[in-house]
């Protein structure tokens, strides 16, 4: 049996199309999505639409990511349309405006997929953890928690993405695997990756690197409007998909906090933070 699982595309088509292909040329019997299909990036309607296509033609699932439900919340009466938590969240918005007629899409998506093996035993996916989409599982850990974000009973395969970093490790017969990022990777490498999973009597787990058309996707930032429509904090989300690494959580934990309070202006947050790189 075979298990291909991707996640964290954040409307990167370019990256989605390549993997596709090397989804189809591997031929698994079952693909699930695992969260964070739109938002963070430029093409979020071709990536769900395209998805959703696969979904109705060979049975992929799909899963909840935070940036679906950040999307989600664009849709409440009460979202802010001005202010610091506008700006903080223009990017969510700018996507929910691109996905007309889709968010019930959204709204149906399960937190949870579960795959049997032949032997009838589990393999479990989610985005995060079992604990939450945000509850992220990285190389460092810690054992105690990582027990807890698999869930009990213990599957003996647990599938995630959300950190935008790939690892396989083992933990108490659990093969744990974070597929790392189709869209915009963490890990210093831009390439493209996801999951390949292996039953042999047992659950064996690869993780696979694909090279893409990195230019299209920034020239798709201009062109769809995204990078002056998402605000300033798309000028971060620029820079994460083309040096590989993290900006967002960094910015957020130096100059969140100022710019709700009014001390700082999103755009002047912005630019300071730049500036220090």
């Amino acid at each position: 049996m075979k298990l291909a699982v991707l996640a964290d595309i954040h409307a990167n088509l370019s990256a989605l199309h390549v993997t596709l292909d090397h989804i189809d040329a591997w031929q698994p019997d079952a693909v699930v999505v695992a969260g964070d299909t739109v938002n963070r990036g430029p093409r979020p309607a071709e990536c769900l639409r395209l998805v959703l296509e696969r979904q109705q033609t060979a049975g992929w699932r799909l899963v909840l990511g935070n940036h679906e439900e950040y999307v989600l919340r664009q849709a409440q009466p009460d979202a802010a349309r001005s202010g610091p938590q506008f700006n903080i969240f223009q990017t969510s918005f700018w996507t929910w405006r691109q996905l007309n007629g889709l968010m019930n899409v959204l709204e149906a998506l399960p937190f949870q997929q579960t795959v049997l093996a032949p032997d009838g035993s589990e393999a479990r996916i989610v985005h995060a953890s079992m604990r939450g989409t945000r509850d992220g599982v990285y190389p460092d850990t810690p054992d105690r928690v990582l027990r807890l974000q698999i869930g009990r009973p213990h599957p003996p395969l647990f599938v995630v993405g959300h950190t935008h970093v790939p690892l396989v490790r083992r933990l108490d017969g659990v093969l744990v695997a974070n597929v790392g990022a189709v869209g915009m990777p963490f890990d210093g490498d831009a390439r493209a990756s996801y999951g390949q999973f292996t039953w042999r009597d047992g659950w064996q787990a690869k993780i696979v690197r694909l090279a893409y058309d990195r230019s299209r996707t920034e020239r798709d930032y201009v062109e769809t409007g995204f990078l002056t429509g998402g605000g300033a904090l798309a000028r971060l989300m620029l820079l994460e998909l083309q040096g590989a690494r993290s900006h967002l959580f960094h910015w957020g934990a130096a100059y969140e906090a100022a710019v709700r309070a009014g001390e700082l202006s999103i755009d002047e947050a912005v630019d300071r933070y730049v500036s220090s790189l």
